[in-house]
């Protein structure tokens, strides 16, 4: 990964997982700053990284190559009308800010900046994240490189050629956790009701749905379809239970959640 001078404004949850990604692979830590209004997340990010940290927004911003905006998305527009305080001119910015379009961001910064929108999801604090990326025409091969090598710190990334389609990233990896927990406690819960304590439910499902990530991960030339008929033996317990699941309207209800998600994406944008 290229070693440039990088601030990220906003020292919360993500910040802190891109910047341990990047230290423990060996990203020199005198070149990354971190700039937050209080200092308790500042301070812990120096004891545990030996980063820089600062209060002052312009004065990182100064100092760096690389911006990466961490902030709320209601806390944007107020940042970014800061910053242009500094001189913003040849620096590469990141957003990692849900629910603000490339347009509404380059109006915030008040210019024409090199400009990556990212849509990261939670799994990035364990460093096993899902990372949709858009850009436009502006972006260069280093910086796309740059922006791809940042966010792989947190796990696997995927390039979008429309911006359109991060909704569609939001739908499927950004608030898809959400889904499989929900799957999960129902599961925990009918356990429960079988007669298991709730560590001895919660236990089994999870491991369960770990074990069943992993064969995903580890078959990837094996159509998901496929790898459910190999453990569905007809006429089984197995089979039964998905013919339920089918005859419910699982795979209707999942569709329309994920069309619920993207919906509410562009309302969200609309509000920025």
């Amino acid at each position: 990964m290229q070693h440039r001078k990088i601030a990220f404004i906003g020292a919360g949850n993500m910040s802190r997982s891109i910047i341990s990604g990047m230290v423990n692979s060996g990203y020199p830590a005198e070149l990354i700053t971190a700039s937050n209004p209080s200092t308790p997340k500042l301070d812990a990010l120096k004891e545990a990284f030996s980063i820089c940290t600062t209060t002052d927004n312009i004065a990182a911003v100064t100092e760096a190559e690389v911006v990466v905006l961490a902030v709320k998305p209601q806390l944007m527009e107020q940042v970014c009308a800061h910053l242009q305080q500094a001189d913003l001119q040849g620096k590469l910015f990141i957003s990692i800010a849900a629910g603000i379009s490339h347009q509404r961001l380059q109006q915030m910064l008040g210019g024409e900046y090199k400009l990556v929108r990212t849509m990261p999801n939670t799994p990035s604090s364990l460093s096993l994240g899902m990372t949709g990326l858009y850009a436009d025409s502006l972006l260069d091969a280093a910086d796309h490189q740059y922006a791809g090598d940042l966010m792989q710190q947190v796990g696997e990334i995927l390039w979008v050629e429309q911006e359109s389609q991060i909704d569609g990233v939001i739908a499927a990896a950004g608030s898809s956790p959400a889904y499989f927990f929900l799957f999960l406690q129902s599961m925990q819960e009918e356990a429960m009701r079988m007669g298991f304590n709730k560590d001895d439910s919660r236990k089994l499902v999870q491991q369960a749905m770990l074990g069943s990530a992993q064969m995903v991960c580890n078959n990837p030339d094996i159509e998901l379809s496929e790898l459910r008929a190999q453990v569905t033996s007809k006429g089984g317990t197995t089979a039964e239970a998905v013919n339920t699941l089918q005859q419910q309207g699982l795979p209707e209800i999942v569709g329309k959640a994920m069309q619920a998600a993207v919906i509410r994406a562009k309302q969200m944008a609309e509000q920025f």
